[in-house]
């Protein structure tokens, strides 16, 4: 089983992202049940705002897109900035849009049997909020969101220290990863032996 990890941090390499430090424990815990993982720092890349797999000759989405296809699992991982999803994530959804109109042999939009989940860090609170667009998006364009698949870390409210400075919530923040993990394995696994239906 593949998974993909897209790290939406505005930070370019090699800063440290907090984003990146969550994610890469959900990851950790995907790689303890024999998942190949793949992790895109967006920011690295040339990314071109668009709908369509490919927007131009140099647009690097492409691979991102046939990573996608070659996995079983999708993580979005974003932090949080003025309470929403970053940019970044906003244009990963944007460019995943062009999954919808993309089909298999079978007629169904190429998301379909594919898991997704959600990772957010921030220092102020409205993780709740980031996680719940997210999620709509990714439901729209197809994918299937198990239970409880998001974990997320924040202070609380007001400007604090971030993630990578702070160790109060890691372990309900890795407790709720495990369960993310777990799930997103486990319906990954239900969806290949029942593959849902093609839309009438």
């Amino acid at each position: 089983m593949k998974a993909v990890v897209l790290n939406c941090t505005l930070k370019p390499s090699p800063q440290p992202s907090n984003t990146a430090a969550l994610a890469d424990v959900v990851a950790g815990y995907l790689r303890d049940d024999d998942v190949d993982v793949t992790v895109f720092r967006l920011v690295d890349l040339n990314v071109p705002p668009g709908v369509e797999t490919r927007m131009n000759e140099d647009d690097e989405w492409p691979r991102v897109h046939e990573a996608i296809l070659a996995a079983e699992i999708l993580v979005v991982a974003s932090p949080t900035w003025v309470g929403r999803p970053s940019s970044l994530a906003q244009r990963a959804l944007e460019r995943l849009d062009a999954m919808i109109s993309e089909t298999d042999d079978s007629g169904r939009p190429v998301a379909y049997g594919r898991v997704a989940g959600v990772v957010v860090t921030g220092n102020e609170d409205g993780a709740h909020h980031v996680i719940s667009e997210l999620c709509g998006g990714l439901v729209d364009i197809g994918f299937t969101i198990p239970a409880q698949a998001w974990t997320y870390w924040h202070l609380g409210p007001g400007p604090g220290p971030d993630y990578l400075d702070e160790t109060k919530g890691h372990e309900w923040a890795h407790s709720t990863g495990r369960t993310m993990a777990a799930n997103l394995v486990a319906v990954a696994r239900a969806l290949a032996d029942s593959p849902l239906p093609a839309p009438s």
